[in-house]
């Protein structure tokens, strides 16, 4: 049986409307409704009250759909990520490209507004490291799979992390040299204006 039906089953038999449901756990009726309608699934903390509420183990309350419920938490996961590595790369090729004309046309308002942009920039890189963090993906690899949806088997997941000391210390070399690229252009365009 499917938790929207689980929730029904077990608010009707509890002679509760949605709206008293809703009192007792703490949210909106429209939202006792649209779990009802197979809109949204309720969080773990909602999903306790309403176990508490109609006095059921949470297991006989979610039954079979762990596994759906898991998947959409993880499809919304994969999306989050994406969402999030989408930005991060806008304002990647953003900070890269717009210093020089900021500083050029505003001074030191365009200095700060380039400040702002790195500010967001890095908020997003620590999104973005969350997730890594959070699913245990560090290599390219292992991050197409993730954004695919797939997980990698354990000779493959090994093999990456075999990877990772050489792949983070060419990340770093790579890192220094672009800084020093970025610095000598901004330097060279800061003389042909000055």
């Amino acid at each position: 049986m499917e938790l929207s039906k689980q929730i029904k089953k077990y608010r009707t038999e509890t002679n509760l409307s949605q709206e008293e449901l809703a009192d007792k756990i703490y949210v909106s009726r429209q939202t006792i409704s649209n779990w009802e309608n197979e809109k949204n699934y309720p969080d773990i903390k909602s999903l306790v009250l309403m176990s508490e509420v109609f006095q059921v183990s949470l297991d006989n309350l979610v039954k079979g759909d762990l596994e759906r419920m898991k998947k959409e938490i993880d499809t919304q996961e994969y999306a989050k990520f994406q969402k999030d590595s989408t930005i991060f790369t806008v304002l990647f090729i953003a900070l890269l490209i717009v210093p020089i004309p900021l500083v050029m046309l505003w001074k030191w308002f365009g200095m700060a507004l380039y400040l702002c942009l790195f500010g967001i920039g890095m908020y997003f890189a620590v999104r973005i490291e969350k997730y890594k963090k959070k699913y245990d993906i560090q290599t390219f690899k292992e991050i197409v799979a993730f954004t695919d949806g797939k997980s990698l088997d354990e000779i493959e997941k090994a093999r990456e992390e075999g990877k990772r000391p050489y792949q983070k210390a060419l990340l770093v070399a790579g890192s220094a040299a672009l800084a020093v690229i970025i610095a000598l252009i901004m330097t060279a365009v800061m003389r042909l204006f000055s």
